[in-house]
């Protein structure tokens, strides 16, 4: 059941919608189920002679009143609307239930306190088989204005309360982390236009990829409006600095053809200008040469940083954890630009999800996170995918997804540990896509029986705990040829399974000889030349270049949503 409280000003423009026939002719058999007062309350669906501004002058009788106090003058957005919905799939109420339902919303929120007879006038209005719509005017029979400091929060917990009396879906309470939902209005013009996502959800998505991938708030900018967004920065009318912005989506337009704005904070409290700047890097680092490694080690250093920030989460050190998993959104964001070919769509659902699963009311400690904020930066310039190593960081971050996911539950997050599983889900379904042939292959090529033997021998040796569910696993083949390639690269075997083994316990996987496979194989070839490092200067090259990265990624998207809408005419 979710209840999305706001104010207005005009009652009767609301009593007007509600008893008329909705944007789409949706509203049918239109009644008050419940008010201040059910006999004085006049119901233009069920009494002939009662209008709308009838209604709307008996609601307002103390607006009018205390105006009358206040030389004419209304208390501004005196007007309470909150939308009360059952979620899908739950049974439809009868009206004695939605009645009670909305009796103890206006109680909860300070609308009207039960034996308070000095409460707001308010009414329920039933238009549709699963939701109510209460309207209110705020100012109380004794000219005061009702109490309802946190109205939203308190209409959550009632309606928590009421889904279990009433045998409801039980929804995951919040914790004001969550984005903006979508309105109506908003859902009904994505439908309109054949779009699989209304413009709040496009520009969230596309901010977030953005700032994943930048490191200074201008580059940010840059980057937003090379991809066709409108930037709109506000500036301090004192300092002249920027204090916050707005973005709109291209040809998104109202009535009047004006761009329809929306604030970085209104996408998501988490890109809020100073949220932005908290984790984005300083603006000196633009100016200063940065050392760059080769491909193959840019991927190794991702999936060394993100199986340390599983670690951290293991730990009770809840504001650095928060902030690994702030730069683990990063991470996911850059993972799917990095990464060519069919599983980059389920790395980006991967990371549309973890979007929830990165903010809670922990404040996060964004320098505990430096090493795999910046791995992840590192990411968007790579040049090329290096195989292996790509399948190993997209399994280290399947692992860090569920330890997320364990994380949040442990402390009652409940959207957050649900999100988190949802990218889990996305996570598994990539690595199952990409590794099955990688470990095929792996396994075709198996190193002659002695050489088998012998490396079956070295796991007995330095693994005797897990030795034998490795030799087990179904994956032993791919195992046995990825520690030839690696004693071939100039590693001695036997002391690299104790290194990796003692790096994180095996007892917990599932499948070991696989946790090994890519463990080894994230292992640099030491017989080979050091690769080059070149420096580099992160300036309009790299705008040009995460532009272009991110541009590949919304091309690819534009032609999947285009293709559903087409299916679906």
């Amino acid at each position: 059941m979710v209840p999305d409280v706001s104010t207005g000003s005009d009652t009767r423009g609301l009593v007007a919608y509600l008893f008329g026939p909705g944007r789409r002719d949706e509203h049918t058999d239109a009644h008050i189920v419940a008010a201040w007062d059910m006999a004085g309350a006049p119901d233009p669906g069920r009494d002939p002679e009662a209008t709308y501004t009838s209604l709307a002058k008996r609601l307002d009788h103390h607006v009018d009143l205390r105006a009358r106090e206040l030389s004419g003058t209304k208390p501004a957005r005196h007007v309470w609307h909150c939308p009360v919905r059952t979620a899908p799939g739950d049974r439809y109420l009868t009206d004695t239930e939605w009645a009670d339902v909305a009796r103890r919303v206006v109680a909860a929120t300070g609308i009207a306190p039960e034996g308070d007879d000095k409460g707001c006038r308010w009414i329920a209005v039933r238009h549709a088989d699963d939701h109510i719509h209460l309207l209110a005017t705020t100012v109380r029979a004794d000219g005061r204005r009702p109490r309802t400091h946190r109205d939203g929060q308190r209409a959550q917990r009632e309606c928590r309360k009421i889904e279990a009396e009433f045998g409801l879906r039980r929804l995951k309470s919040g914790d004001l982390t969550a984005p903006r939902t979508l309105t109506g209005a908003e859902r009904s013009k994505a439908q309109r236009q054949g779009r699989q996502t209304a413009s709040r959800e496009w520009l969230r998505e596309q901010a977030y990829t953005v700032a994943a991938a930048v490191r200074t708030e201008t580059e940010y900018f840059t980057v937003l409006e090379s991809l066709g967004i409108r930037v709109k920065p506000r500036i301090g009318p004192e300092t002249g600095d920027v204090i916050g912005y707005s973005l709109a989506a291209p040809d998104d337009t109202n009535a009047d053809n004006a761009p329809i704005w929306y604030g970085g904070s209104k996408l998501a409290p988490d890109l809020s200008i100073n949220r932005l700047r908290e984790r984005l890097a300083a603006q000196g680092v633009a100016e200063r040469p940065r050392e760059t490694a080769g491909p193959a080690e840019v991927w190794r250093r991702a999936e060394s940083a993100v199986r340390t920030a599983r670690t951290r989460l293991d730990s009770d050190d809840s504001p650095a954890a928060q902030g690994h998993l702030d730069a683990f959104g990063d991470t996911l964001h850059n993972l799917a630009l990095a990464t060519k070919g069919p599983i980059r769509s389920e790395l980006h659902a991967a990371a549309t999800a973890f979007d929830r699963a990165r903010r809670s009311a922990i404040r996060a400690d964004h320098q505990a996170a430096t090493a795999l904020r910046q791995a992840a930066k590192d990411l968007v310039n790579t040049s090329s995918k290096p195989g292996g190593i790509a399948i190993a960081l997209v399994f280290a971050a399947l692992h860090l997804a569920r330890a997320a996911a364990k994380w949040h539950e442990q402390r009652g997050h409940e959207q957050q540990a649900a999100a988190a599983a949802q990218a889990s889900a996305f996570l598994q379904a990539g690595y199952e896509r990409a590794s099955a042939p990688v470990l095929a292959d792996l396994a075709r090529h198996s190193p002659a029986p002695k050489v088998a033997e012998r490396c079956a021998e070295v796991v007995r040796e330095a693994l005797p705990t897990d030795a034998d569910r490795i030799l087990s696993d179904t994956a032993w083949p791919a195992l046995a040829t990825t520690l030839a390639k690696a004693e071939t690269a100039g590693h001695n075997p036997r002391r690299l399974l104790t290194e990796l083994g003692a790096v994180r316990e095996l007892d917990t996987a599932k499948f070991p000889a696989q946790v090994l496979v890519w463990r080894v194989t994230t292992q640099p070839n030491k017989r080979q030349a050091a690769a080059a490092i070149r420096s580099t200067s992160p300036g309009t090259g790299q705008v040009s270049t995460t532009s272009t990265a991110i541009s590949g990624v919304a091309s690819s998207q534009a032609a999947q949503e285009e293709q559903r809408r087409r299916r679906s005419r």
